[in-house]
C-alpha cells in the first residue's frame, strides 16, 4: 500500500526524501508528501497526485535539515486531496506524523480528542496519532515514552514514522505493517520497504511486530512494546541499485518482463541439477516432508494464480492439493490435522491477507511454509519454513517476473514433496532438466514474439477471453488479470471446457479468444476453440507451432516445445507481452494503474 521513507545524518534531507518517494511510487500514488526538521521547526510540505507534484512544490525552498520523513499514499481513509495527504501534525504543528495500515479505533479516537479541544482536520485515520502524542508529551519522560502511549492506544495495523520539533531523531513503530531500516556510515534511513534507500546503502534491519525504534545520525535503539531492548540482526541484501531502476525501458512493467530469464536463473541456481534432472532445497534436505499427506496454497491476485497452476502439478502426482483465495481462507478456514502444510505465496511477505491466513494456520498448530521474494519479510520470519523465489525487486505494480519465479520455485518444492512422501519410481527428471533450459526459451520468446502485431489488430475488442486447460487455466486467469490491471480493458479467463456453460453467450465476431495450449489436452482445447469459432469468434493460438489448435486460429503467439508442465510459462510472457502493448497503445499507466498499489498491506 503507502510508501514511507525517513532519513537522518543526511545533509541533502529533502534530496534524499524525494529520491526515496520516488522509488516507492509503486506502493502508491494518491499524495505525497514530507516533513524535515530544519531546526526552525518542523516544516511539512505535501501535495495530492503524484511524486513530481511535491517535487513542483518543494522545489526553491532550499528546505534543509539533520532528520526528515516522507509518505506517498495509496488511499483508504478520504479522498486524495492536499488535505488528506501525509504527514499529518498536532494543532501546534510541532510534531509530524507518517502512517501505514489502519487505526481500527480512529473515529473513537477522533470524537475523544475533539472533546478535549483538538481540531482534527482531514478525514484520514492517522491524523488521530500527532494529537495523541501531543497530550501524552507534557507528562512523559520523554518523547518515546509519549510515543509509547500513543501508540499503546491504537487498534489496527500500522508503521508510522515521527518528527517532533527540536529533535534531530526518527521515531518508528511498526505491528502488522513493514519497515525496515538502512544503515550507513554517518546516516540511518527508514522506509516500507528496500528499494526507497538501496540507493545509499544495502545492509538493513527488519522491524518486527511491536518493535519502537530511535533513529539518530550516530545509533539506532530498538525495544519492544514495555520498552526493554532488543536485537534485531543486520543483513544484507544481495540488490544492487541498477534493479529498482527503469533503465533503458520505458516502464518498469517491461523491464520486469524482459528480467524473466535472470530471475528464472536465479531460482533455480544451486537447486536443479541440469544433467540428472534432480532437485536439491538446501533447506530441506531428504525427509523434510514426510509426514505432509496434504498441501493447502493460499494467496492473493497473481500469487493465487501461481498456486493455482503449482495445484494442477502436485495433485496430478497423487497428492491432496487445494487452493485457496487468502481472504476466504480465514473466513472459513478449511479442515486440517497434523499431515497439513499451508503454503503461503506472497512476493512482498507482506500481503496482509495472506499473513492473516497464515496466522490462522499457525494458530490451529498447522504447518507453515512461506514462499516469497523477500528474505526479512513478515511471512518469512513468522512461518515454520521459507522459500525464496530470488526475482529481485519488482517495482511494476503488475507482477511479472515474480509469477514465473513463483511457478520454477513452487515446482521445486513440489519435487521435494513428492521425494519425501511418495513411493513413486518416476522422479520427473525429464521436467526438471526442462526447467533448466526454460530461461533460454523465455528468452526465445522475447526476441521472437508477435505481441505488438496482435496488440494492434484486437485492442479495440469488447472484451479478450482466455481459456486453457490443466496449468493453462491458471494462466488464463493471470492473463485476463494483467490486461484488466493495465490497459483497463473487458477481460475474462475461463477453464476452456466452462466456457460453453454461460460465457459463450457473451462471444462475438468482437470478442478475441486466446487459446493457451501446452501439448496436453490440446485436442480437447481445439474443440473448444471450435465453438467459439461457430459464433464468429477470431481466435489466437497461444501454443507451439505444431500444435492442433494452431490449425484453427486466426492468429498466433507462438511458444517453443517444451515440458507441458512448463508451457504455460512461455504463453504467460507472450500474453504479458501482449497486456503490455494493448496499454502501450491505449496511453495507460502502465506502471501505476488506477486504484492499484504494488503490496496490499491492508485487508
Amino acid at each position: 500500500m503507502c510508501g514511507i521513507t525517513g532519513c537522518v545524518g543526511r545533509e541533502q534531507t529533502t534530496d534524499d526524501l524525494l529520491a526515496g518517494l520516488r522509488n516507492l511510487e509503486y506502493r502508491g500514488y494518491d499524495s505525497a508528501g514530507l516533513a524535515v526538521q530544519n531546526g526552525e521547526g518542523v516544516a511539512v510540505f505535501k501535495r495530492s497526485g503524484e511524486v513530481s507534484n511535491l517535487c513542483e512544490r518543494v522545489r526553491g525552498t532550499h528546505l534543509t535539515g539533520a532528520a526528515g520523513i516522507g509518505h506517498t499514499r495509496w488511499s483508504t481513509h478520504g479522498p486524495p486531496t492536499d488535505a488528506n495527504a501525509h504527514p499529518h501534525t498536532d494543532c501546534q504543528n510541532q510534531i509530524a506524523v507518517v502512517h501505514n495500515g489502519i487505526i481500527e479505533n480512529h473515529h473513537e479516537l477522533r470524537t475523544e480528542l475533539r472533546e478535549r479541544g483538538h481540531d482534527i482536520e482531514s478525514d484520514t485515520d492517522t491524523e488521530v496519532v500527532p494529537h495523541l502524542v501531543a497530550e501524552f508529551l507534557p507528562e512523559a519522560t520523554s518523547t518515546e515514552d509519549a510515543f509509547r502511549s500513543a501508540i499503546a492506544r491504537l487498534d489496527g495495523s500500522y508503521a508510522i514514522a515521527m518528527l517532533v520539533e527540536g529533535e534531530d531523531a526518527i521515531y518508528a513503530a511498526r505491528d502488522g505493517s513493514p519497515l525496515v531500516l538502512g544503515i550507513d556510515e554517518g546516516a540511518h534511513f527508514l522506509a516500507s520497504d528496500v528499494p526507497a534507500f538501496l540507493e545509499f546503502t544495502d545492509r538493513v534491519i527488519y522491524l518486527e511486530d511491536g518493535d519502537v525504534a530511535k533513529l539518530t545520525t550516530d545509533e539506532i535503539e530498538i525495544t519492544d512494546v514495555d520498552g526493554n531492548s532488543v536485537e534485531r540482526s543486520v543483513q544484507t541484501v544481495d540488490w544492487v541499485p541498477e534493479d529498482a531502476k527503469k533503465g533503458e525501458y520505458d516502464h518498469f512493467m517491461h523491464k520486469e518482463i524482459h528480467e524473466q530469464p535472470t530471475a528464472l536463473r536465479q531460482a533455480i541456481r544451486g537447486r536443479v541439477d541440469p544433467d540428472t534432472g534432480e532437485v536439491t532445497l538446501e533447506d530441506f534436505p531428504e525427509g523434510s516432508f514426510e509426514s505432509i499427506d496434504t498441501v493447502q496454497f493460499v494467496a492473493c491476485g497473481t500469487s493465487y494464480h501461481a498456486g493455482l497452476y503449482a495445484a494442477e502439478v502436485l495433485t496430478e502426482r497423487g497428492m491432496r492439493t487445494t487452493v485457496h483465495r487468502a481472504s476466504e481462507f480465514v473466513v472459513n478456514p478449511p479442515p486440517a490435522d497434523d499431515g497439513t502444510l499451508v503454503v503461503g505465496i506472497t512476493q512482498s511477505g507482506e500481503t496482509a491477507d495472506t499473513l492473516a491466513a497464515l496466522d490462522d494456520a499457525i494458530e490451529r498448530g498447522i504447518r507453515t511454509l512461506a514462499v516469497t521474494n523477500v528474505v526479512g519479510s513478515t511471512a518469512a520470519r513468522t512461518c515454520d519454513d521459507a522459500l525464496f523465489i530470488r526475482a529481485g525487486p519488482e517495482i511494476g505494480v503488475a507482477a511479472t517476473k515474480t509469477f514465473s519465479s513463483q511457478i520454477a520455485t513452487l515446482l521445486c518444492l513440489i519435487r521435494a514433496l513428492v521425494r519425501d512422501t511418495m513411493d513413486s519410481a518416476d522422479h520427473d527428471a525429464e521436467l526438471f532438466r526442462a526447467l533448466h533450459a526454460l530461461p533460454n526459451k523465455v528468452e526465445h520468446v522475447l526476441e521472437t514474439s508477435r505481441a505488438q502485431q496482435v496488440a494492434h489488430r484486437y485492442q479495440t475488442s469488447e472484451a479478450h477471453f482466455f481459456i486453457g486447460r490443466h496449468t493453462a487455466q491458471a494462466v488464463a486467469l493471470e492473463a485476463a488479470l494483467k490486461l484488466k490491471e493495465i490497459s483497463y480493458e473487458h477481460a475474462e479467463g475461463f477453464p476452456a471446457g466452462e466456457l460453453k456453460h454461460g460465457p459463450l453467450a457473451l462471444v462475438t465476431p468482437e470478442t478475441p479468444i486466446f487459446a493457451i495450449a501446452t501439448g496436453r489436452n490440446d485436442e480437447k482445447l481445439r474443440s473448444n476453440v471450435e465453438e467459439a469459432r461457430a459464433r464468429k469468434a477470431p481466435v489466437v493460438a497461444v501454443a507451439a507451432a505444431d500444435s492442433p489448435v494452431s490449425t484453427v486460429a486466426d492468429d498466433h503467439l507462438t511458444i517453443p516445445s517444451t515440458h507441458p508442465d512448463l508451457a504455460g510459462v512461455l504463453a504467460n510472457v507472450q500474453l504479458q507481452l501482449l497486456s503490455y502493448q494493448v496499454a502501450s497503445l491505449l496511453d495507460r499507466p502502465i506502471d501505476k494503474p488506477r486504484n492499484l498499489a504494488k503490496s496490499v498491506t491492508v485487508e
